[in-house]
C-alpha cells in the first residue's frame, strides 16, 4: 500500500513537473502573428477567456486553454484594457499578458478640421466606429451641461486639430479635450493681442476668429482679411460677410446664396445687423485667432474674390467696385 501511495504521489509530482514545464516551455515560446501587422480588439468586460478563445481563433494562438491558465496563475486574468492591439513582430504569451494588461494599445485618431461647425464635428464623431457616442438626440442645453460649458452657444469652442485616443473614448471625452486646447489657445492668444483691436474680449476674438475662418482661402491673407472688419469696426460699419449669412440660414440654406438672404433678418445676419454677431460661426484654427487679435495695419474695407481663392483688397467703394467688375461682373 505504501509503494502504491508513492506511486501516486510520484506520478502525481511528475505531472505538476511536466505541467510546469509545459508552461515554462509556452511562456517563453513566441507566438507568430497569422500576418503582420496583427491587429485585435479587446471590447471593454470582455474575459481573458473570451481573449484566448479569440485569439486561438485566429490564429495566433494553437488553442486558448494554456493562455487563459497563464494569465489566471500570473493574476493578471482581471486586469485587461479595453482596446486595439497590434502585434507588428512575435511575442510571447507573457509579453502578450504584460501587453493587455498593461493597455498598451493602439492609438486611434480623428482629425477637426478648421472652419466646421459644432453639428459637423458631432457628425463626425457619430460617424467614427471607435467613439462611443453619448450626446446623440440631445438637446444643445443637455449637450453644454454634460461638457460643464456655461457659454450660450457650443459653436466655436472646440479647437480644431487631431485627437488620439483608444478605442471606446466617449465624444465628451474628445469635446472636453478639444474645449480645454481652445481655452488655453485663446487666452494666450488675447494675452498677446494688440491693444488697439476693438474687441471687448476674447469671446468677442473668438467670434472675429470664427469669421476670418470661413473667409480665408490662402493662409497669408489671414492678417489683411481680419484688418478689413477690424477697419470697418472702428468706423461703424456692417460687417456684411456672407458666412455669417449662411450660418444664420442654417438647414434652410441650399448653397446658392440669393438677394432675398441677405435681406433676411437673423443674429447672425451682418448685412441687417451692426457689430459682431452673437457667437463664432464654425471652430477656427490657430492662425485665425492670431489674425482676429493682430490684424494687419491697413487702411483696406472692402475685399472680393478674384476666383482662384484669393482676394482682391480695396480701401475705397469705388476701388472695391471696380475690383468687383473685373473679378465678379469679367469686365476689363
Amino acid at each position: 500500500m505504501r509503494a502504491l501511495r508513492r506511486l501516486v504521489l510520484l506520478a502525481a509530482f511528475g505531472a505538476i513537473l511536466a505541467a510546469l514545464a509545459w508552461a515554462a516551455w509556452f511562456s517563453l515560446r513566441p507566438l507568430e502573428p497569422p500576418r503582420i501587422p496583427f491587429d485585435f480588439t479587446v471590447k471593454s468586460g470582455a474575459s481573458l477567456k473570451t481573449v484566448a478563445r479569440t485569439l486561438a481563433d485566429e490564429g495566433l494562438l494553437p488553442e486558448p486553454q494554456t493562455f487563459w491558465l497563464l494569465g489566471r496563475v500570473l493574476g493578471k486574468a482581471g486586469s485587461l484594457q479595453a482596446g486595439i492591439y497590434r502585434l507588428s513582430a512575435p511575442v510571447t504569451p507573457l509579453e502578450l499578458l504584460d501587453k493587455l494588461a498593461k493597455g498598451d494599445v493602439l492609438p486611434i485618431e480623428i482629425a477637426f478640421v478648421e472652419g466646421t461647425t459644432f453639428r459637423q464635428w458631432l457628425a463626425q464623431m457619430k460617424r467614427h466606429p471607435h467613439i462611443r457616442s453619448t450626446l446623440d438626440g440631445l438637446g444643445e442645453a443637455e449637450i453644454r451641461s454634460a461638457l460643464g460649458i456655461s457659454e450660450p452657444s457650443l459653436e466655436g469652442l472646440f479647437f480644431p486639430d487631431t485627437y488620439r485616443f483608444v478605442a471606446g473614448t466617449t465624444d465628451v471625452e474628445i469635446l472636453k479635450r478639444a474645449n480645454a486646447q481652445m481655452v488655453r489657445r485663446l487666452a494666450r492668444a488675447w494675452e498677446a493681442r494688440d491693444p488697439g483691436v476693438p474687441l471687448a474680449g476674447p469671446y468677442e476674438a473668438l467670434i472675429l476668429a470664427s469669421i476670418v475662418e470661413k473667409e480665408t482661402g490662402q493662409s497669408g491673407e489671414r492678417a489683411s482679411i481680419a484688418s478689413v472688419f477690424v477697419n470697418r469696426m472702428r468706423k461703424g460699419m456692417r460687417l456684411q460677410t456672407d458666412p455669417t449669412v449662411i450660418y444664420g440660414l442654417g438647414a434652410s440654406f441650399d448653397g446658392n446664396l440669393r438677394k432675398r438672404d441677405l435681406q433676411a433678418d437673423t443674429p447672425w445676419n451682418t448685412y441687417t445687423r451692426d457689430g459682431l454677431p452673437p457667437t463664432p460661426i464654425a471652430m477656427p484654427g490657430a492662425a485665425s485667432i492670431a489674425a482676429a487679435v493682430n490684424p494687419a495695419a491697413t487702411e483696406y474695407l472692402y475685399f472680393v474674390g478674384r476666383g482662384d481663392g484669393s482676394h482682391q483688397f480695396s480701401r475705397t467703394l469705388e476701388e472695391h467696385n471696380r475690383a468687383v467688375a473685373k473679378y465678379q461682373l469679367g469686365r476689363s
